[in-house]
């Protein structure tokens, strides 16, 4: 409590990509949104249907975070908290940006993006920081 409340936030890395997408450019993205970011980060997040994303598991393991795969509802009770939105990412997974409802999802219903989604090279990555109450 007190006037110290964002040095501790606690952040929630969302993360989408295209399938087959190289370890390196999740690596790379997720240390540029965090380079953009103050915060603790908590894990990796995704939508449970990239399981069999081999990349998103080996970055989890080399930023020695835990990767959680968030079902399909989550993402969706998450959605309108989401600031981009893809045409593409709506058709496929039925939500306007996965990075940003993954990040959301992740950082529990008082969660708020503290970073929107960022890009590059077939990964995208978004940024939401904990309601903040512990």
């Amino acid at each position: 409590m007190g006037m110290g409340e964002a040095v501790s936030a606690t952040l929630a890395i969302g993360l989408g990509c295209r399938s087959g997408v190289a370890v390196e450019a999740v690596l790379a993205l997720v240390k540029t949104a965090l380079s953009r970011t103050e915060g603790r980060p908590l894990a990796l997040f995704t939508a449970a249907e990239k399981e069999n994303e081999p990349a998103l598991t080996a970055a989890a393991a080399v930023l020695g975070l835990p990767l959680v795969f968030v079902p399909r509802r989550d993402l969706e009770a998450a959605a309108d908290r989401a600031v981009t939105r893809s045409e593409r990412v709506v058709a496929l997974f039925g939500v306007p940006s996965v990075a940003e409802t993954a990040a959301l999802a992740g950082a529990g219903p008082d969660g708020r993006l503290v970073l929107p989604r960022i890009s590059a090279d077939g990964v995208t990555c978004a940024i939401a920081a904990t309601g903040g109450t512990t």
